[in-house]
């Protein structure tokens, strides 16, 4: 048995019924919106973030209604929040396809962008729990926060890694931390145990997007964007980070300053990428990728009692940090 199946099989009925639940959400009858929204389900994903809640909800108690509203409302806060990025990342491609901007155009995407968000609002008050609202319109305040600051670093002359780990805390590592929050506090756990779960979401999230910008050094049509593309919207990643910081090359340390001001060339990307991979930008991303996969796995051994589910979150484990291009 796959990854994928080890981690769907403890849910695979709560998973059927979450997704006949978002795409219910995801339907209109009236042309460009109906066409919009039938586009972007169409691309959907692995749903790994809605699987996350499903089974931090089980591990800890029953997967309810208010497990699925607020797992609906997630991902549509999610989805919402990918529309309007590429929007603001003049990004073509989502997933190897096209983004909605480049079927349509940026004023569809944004009001089509407005619209899901606003239906993410709907669902997480047929939750009825004013924790759970309180804390998905704190995430997307959050999303919205961790953007800024990604621009903001872009302008940015000084490299760092602490800020590169506050922007990817404020954006990516936010959904997962939201999405284990949820899956606990919406199965009756103590707060103890949110914190526990809230603590593993978090390095999760890191993870995911440490593998994430490792594949941007590496060439593959499947990941849906070219290599380098980072490099080329302005995103120093840790790779290239570390291997600028602990070499001190004034060299690539004028050509990331390019990068910033968005004056650097294909070629000069290529050149960022080798020097990179070349002086162990890709080693110490990955070490710091173990370290947090270690402590990710003692919340998994320490608190996950059912056998199914630490199989599962185990295999989720292993997929976010051994997944391929």
């Amino acid at each position: 048995m796959d990854n994928l199946s080890i981690i769907k099989q403890p849910i695979a009925t709560e998973l059927d019924e979450f997704i006949a639940l978002f795409n219910q959400a995801m339907t209109h009858s009236d042309g460009m919106l109906s066409s919009a929204l039938s586009f972007i389900k169409q691309k959907s994903g692995k749903r790994m973030r809605p699987i996350l809640i499903l089974l931090i909800a089980k591990s800890f108690g029953k997967i309810s209604e208010v497990t699925q509203n607020a797992a609906v409302g997630l991902e549509l806060l999610h989805t919402a929040s990918l529309v309007h990025d590429d929007v603001v990342d003049e990004s073509e491609r989502r997933r190897g396809q096209a983004s909605v901007n480049a079927i349509y155009d940026n004023k569809v995407a944004v009001l089509v962008g407005d619209y899901i968000l606003s239906t993410a609002l709907l669902y997480v008050s047929h939750t009825h729990s004013e924790s759970i609202v309180r804390y998905l319109a704190e995430l997307g305040r959050t999303l919205s926060d961790g953007e800024i600051l990604q621009l903001t670093n872009i302008r940015n002359q000084i490299i760092s890694e602490d800020v590169y780990f506050k922007v990817i805390s404020q954006k990516t590592a936010a959904l997962f931390e939201a999405c284990c929050v949820i899956g606990a506090s919406s199965s009756g756990a103590t707060e103890t145990q949110i914190e526990q779960a809230r603590v593993f979401g978090r390095n999760l999230g890191i993870i995911f997007q440490i593998k994430d910008d490792i594949f941007d050094y590496y060439e593959s049509s499947d990941i849906g964007k070219p290599t380098g593309n980072d490099l080329a919207e302005g995103k120093l990643t840790l790779p290239v980070i570390y291997a600028l910081n602990s070499t001190g090359n004034q060299d690539m340390l004028q050509l990331a300053r390019k990068v910033k001001d968005g004056t650097v060339t294909p070629s000069e990307i290529d050149t960022l990428v080798a020097f990179a991979k070349e002086n162990g930008g890709i080693e110490y991303a990955e070490k710091r990728m173990c370290e947090l996969h270690d402590e990710c796995h003692s919340f998994i051994d320490k608190h996950v009692k059912n056998d199914s589910i630490k199989a599962a979150l185990e295999a989720y484990l292993d997929f976010v940090i051994k997944r391929k291009l």
